[in-house]
């Protein structure tokens, strides 16, 4: 039986947290709820998870960065505001210059939350400056020349370039949203020295799923005891691809109740599978930069309790440290 009692919290270190409320885009009616930003750190700050302290407002992505993973000319259609209708219709929002900016935010966020992780402010140890979470980012649908699926960045993959040229090598990227990060499989499919893992919904978007370095496709309906068990093998081969750093997609949207995802594991089975993840990283002594990804449960509150209990399961891991 799975230890599932949110973690006890008094007296423990805070979480590196990384956030702007200039994430929060306005889209009208859509189901992507950029609400849930603010809605997650009002509620750590609320229980004591998160400190006003140790919040880092990042700045915008560069276009230099930015361009170490997209291409100039799709680079250039998102600074001019000449997307093609074609591309409009694959990235599924509307486009605005603050949508943009959002988005460039938001990738800087993930490049802020590696450098407080594993950038060489983090000294090299296994404290709570090897631990980031970014409250945002997880835009994985996004390919070097085009956006998909709510994602115009890649922002995993600018990050991951970015922390690749300032402090480590070998990266591993875990990626446990409902959907398969497409995008990101494609960028690194030939470049040994990132390893790309996707636990996803195997029929569900995107229909065309590029090969990462392991890809496992799961049926409709999972549930949590599955789920687990394969992600456990899974780990283990992260593990064996020794990476320095780790990115973690913990999308919330494998949740029973998420309306674009069709696995049914319930909060308690997802709070279990933040911990493995963070303890797997704590086990090797790799840095973990945390990005919250998909959710889009029905009720709003759901998709925030989710992200929250992973910063808990996060800070519950440093506590274990001191």
């Amino acid at each position: 039986m799975y230890d599932v009692r949110p973690p006890r919290l008094t007296g423990c270190p805070f979480v590196q947290v990384v956030y702007s409320p200039r994430y929060y885009v306005d889209f009208g009616l859509h189901v992507f709820p950029t609400t849930k930003y603010g809605l997650v750190l009002q509620q750590l700050q609320d229980t004591g998870v998160v400190a006003a302290g140790d919040i880092t407002e990042p700045r915008l992505a560069t276009w230099e960065e930015l361009a170490l993973v997209h291409t100039p000319e799709y680079l250039e259609r998102l600074r001019t505001g000449t997307m093609s209708p074609e591309q409009m219709a694959q990235l599924e929002l509307p486009f605005s210059p603050g949508m943009v900016d959002a988005f460039r935010l938001m990738t800087g966020g993930t490049i802020t939350a590696a450098r407080l992780a594993c950038g060489p402010a983090a000294g090299g140890g296994t404290g709570s400056g090897r631990l980031a979470v970014h409250i945002g980012g997880g835009l994985h649908h996004a390919f070097p020349d085009h956006g998909e699926g709510f994602c115009p960045l890649n922002d995993v993959a600018v990050a991951v370039r970015v922390i690749q040229r300032e402090a480590v090598r070998r990266v591993a990227i875990v990626d446990l949203d409902v959907h398969h990060g497409n995008g990101t499989a494609f960028i690194f499919a030939s470049d040994p020295s990132v390893f790309t893992c996707s636990l996803h919904q195997e029929q569900n978007y995107p229909s065309a799923k590029p090969p990462g370095s392991l890809d496992i496709g799961l049926p409709d309906g999972t549930t949590d005891a599955t789920y687990l068990a394969h992600l456990e093998r899974a780990l283990e081969r992260v593990a064996a691809s020794e990476p320095a750093c780790v990115f973690y997609l913990a999308g919330a949207d494998p949740y029973e109740d998420d309306q674009l995802g069709g696995l049914r594991l319930t909060k308690a089975g997802l709070r279990r599978r933040d911990r493995l993840v963070i303890d797997m990283c704590r086990m090797l002594g790799v840095a973990l930069v945390i990005v919250l990804a998909g959710g889009y449960a029905r009720l709003v509150q759901d998709t925030v309790a989710i992200h929250c209990a992973t910063v808990e399961e996060a800070r519950a891991a440093l506590m274990n440290e001191v």
